[in-house]
């Protein structure tokens, strides 16, 4: 009992010091207040990275900021400063802390002005030079900026304005090469035509993977549709879908002359025209059938006569038009020569082959 009588008046003696001491040093500061220049200047040091660009004491060289810190640039002397931010505000002095990273994103905003002035030209001047190059040719193209260009835009919000933009260059390029197959003559129409699906196709090889991001974050996104598509879709409305009924004839009668063009050109064309749009073998269903596989029905057994004297009318055709069937009593020609007249050796010839 009489221990804990001593902890109880010790605790009341240390309480009575305390206070003591704490009222002694409310009059100090009473008497004698702390200077305002010396917390001042503690401020000043405190916030000394505020402003993006400010030099450090006894250097010259101006502080760069460091991409990603975030709004925690100044942490360090934001932790031991608070106190002189209190003293500086007391002062009268109001300083704006802006983040240096947020600071240089409000400088790079790109504008409406500036996408029209600076960004789409870039753009138009590329797709041009990529519509009218030869497959075969090569033009420098600085595929990274483009992609820059592009990448920046779509960040900037101006995804929509872009694409309509894209959409426009596109559609006046293809009109002035349906103009131009229009006023082609007869024997020149299929290999123009042939030239500019072929351009036209291997431009979008490169359009396409350039508006990449376009295509993903806008055109899949918000439009539920895909570039490739929209741009092949141009060539079938604007040139394709104009000229189908004036090719159609002439192909059909070039394929029925034999080597009247190149069976390549043939090819590209009718394939090309299927993919576009498939309904058109409905135009001429055994010319597609020629090049695509499974565009007509199945062969019937019924109809084998029918397919036999087909095959014979072709080889009369070609018959008429030079072509020699050549000679057809020996395998080979000379083949008995070849092996000096020996039966042996000829039938043991025979049965290898």
């Amino acid at each position: 009992m009489d221990e804990s009588m001593d902890e109880d008046a010790s605790f009341e003696m240390m309480d009575d010091h305390n206070h003591n001491n704490w009222e002694a040093s409310a009059d100090a500061y009473r008497q004698h207040p702390p200077n305002p220049q010396q917390q001042t200047g503690h401020a000043a040091h405190s916030t000394v990275c505020e402003a993006e660009g400010s030099t450090l004491p006894n250097s010259g060289a101006q502080s760069a900021p460091e991409p990603g810190n975030g709004v925690g640039d100044c942490e360090d002397s934001a932790g031991t400063g608070a106190s002189a931010g209190a003293s500086a505000a007391a002062g009268g002095k109001v300083t704006l802390n802006i983040n240096s990273s947020t600071s240089k994103f409000l400088m790079n905003v790109i504008t409406t002005e500036d996408y029209k002035s600076t960004y789409w030209p870039k753009l138009e001047s590329a797709i041009e030079q990529l519509l009218t190059q030869n497959p075969q040719d090569y033009i420098p193209i600085s595929y990274e900026q483009i992609y820059s260009c592009v990448y920046k835009c779509v960040c900037q919000q101006h995804s929509e304005q872009m694409y309509n933009d894209l959409i426009h260059k596109i559609t006046g390029h293809l009109q002035h090469i349906s103009e131009e197959l229009q006023a082609s003559p007869p024997d020149q129409y299929i290999e123009k035509f042939d030239t500019a699906l072929a351009q036209y196709m291997a431009a979008l090889q490169s359009i396409v993977p350039l508006f990449i991001y376009m295509n993903k974050f806008y055109i899949e996104t918000k439009l539920n549709r895909d570039l490739k598509e929209d741009l092949t879709k141009l060539f079938t409305d604007y040139v394709a879908e104009k000229h189908v009924c004036t090719l159609m004839p002439l192909l059909i009668e070039a394929h029925s002359t034999p080597f009247q063009i190149t069976p390549s050109v043939m090819a590209n064309i009718v394939k090309g025209l299927y993919t576009l749009r498939p309904e058109w073998v409905q135009l001429a269903p055994t010319l597609f059938s020629n090049f695509i596989p499974n565009i007509l029905p199945p062969a019937l057994e019924s109809e084998l006569s029918v397919y036999a004297a087909q095959d014979q009318k072709l080889q009369r055709e070609l018959m008429q038009n030079g072509f020699t069937r050549g000679e057809q009593s020996r395998k080979r020609a000379g083949e008995e020569l070849a092996y000096n007249g020996s039966s042996s050796s000829c039938a043991t010839s025979r049965g290898y082959r």
